[in-house]
């Protein structure tokens, strides 16, 4: 995780920026499987509860749980290379840590259906006009760009708000049914037959028209729904079979 835990002396974490990614996303062979150590919903908390700003400093990509962490920081900065997006539907799934309650607090209603059922990558300058990040840096420069700006929220005292309590844009498609009857109807041909798109426009209905916690519930309820059932099994069986096919036994990953 490329995420820096800002104070005066810019001490704290210290990306590994010798990764290609920020975070690409969560480890898919362990769904179904037994979780081991602390859950990504316990790192979000601590990051939402900090006393300090959290800085997430994306290079590469942050893609489904990458992008879940990112939106529990304070604020962000990207290189322009960095990519973000919640691609879960492409593996009939939809987002599980909080991405279809915060996202439409950041990005709107319709940017978050947009994004959301079609699993799009956002390039950062994209994701700067939307909010996701607030300050491209220079490319080859993460660490220092954002050291930088997190000592620039400091010294402007910038306050700590939780992307959870930043309601303005939910509360705006408050009572406007038809921005989902018309986004179903327009994208009708496109879904048929898939489960993960309609799922994931139900949470971000949650995420307008229940309170935050309740549209966690809703979110992991649905979640639970499409992960155990048999579209996202074979969409994830697709997936690993589509990479498997190019590995051929004996022959180095690395030969041409």
């Amino acid at each position: 995780m490329a995420a820096a835990m800002a104070d005066s002396g810019a001490k704290g974490y210290r990306p590994d920026l010798r990764r290609s990614h920020f975070i690409a996303g969560a480890d898919i062979t362990e769904f179904g499987g037994v979780q081991t150590g602390a859950s990504l919903f316990d790192v979000q908390d601590a990051m939402e509860g900090s006393t300090k700003p959290v800085i997430a400093a994306i290079h590469g990509t942050a893609l489904g749980g990458g992008l879940e962490v990112a939106l529990c920081a304070t604020t962000g900065v990207a290189v322009p290379s960095a990519r973000c997006g919640l691609p879960e539907v492409n593996l009939g799934l939809l987002p599980g840590a909080g991405g279809t309650q915060r996202l439409p607090r950041i990005v709107g209603v319709q940017k978050a259906l947009e994004m959301m059922t079609s699993g799009q990558h956002v390039p950062a300058k994209a994701s700067l006009e939307m909010g996701l990040v607030d300050e491209i840096v220079e490319e080859g420069r993460l660490r220092e760009g954002a050291i930088a700006f997190a000592k620039k929220v400091i010294a402007e005292n910038r306050p700590l708000v939780k992307v959870r309590d930043n309601n303005a844009k939910v509360e705006a498609a408050r009572g406007h049914p038809e921005i989902f009857a018309d986004f179903r109807k327009a994208n009708a041909r496109k879904f048929r037959g898939f489960l993960a798109p309609e799922y994931n426009i139900r949470c971000i209905e949650a995420a307008v028209n229940e309170p935050f916690e309740q549209g966690l519930k809703t979110e992991r309820k649905l979640f639970g729904e499409v992960m155990t059932g048999p579209q996202s099994a074979a969409q994830r069986y697709a997936f690993f079979a589509e990479r498997q096919a190019n590995k051929i036994p004996d022959v180095p990953d690395d030969t041409a």
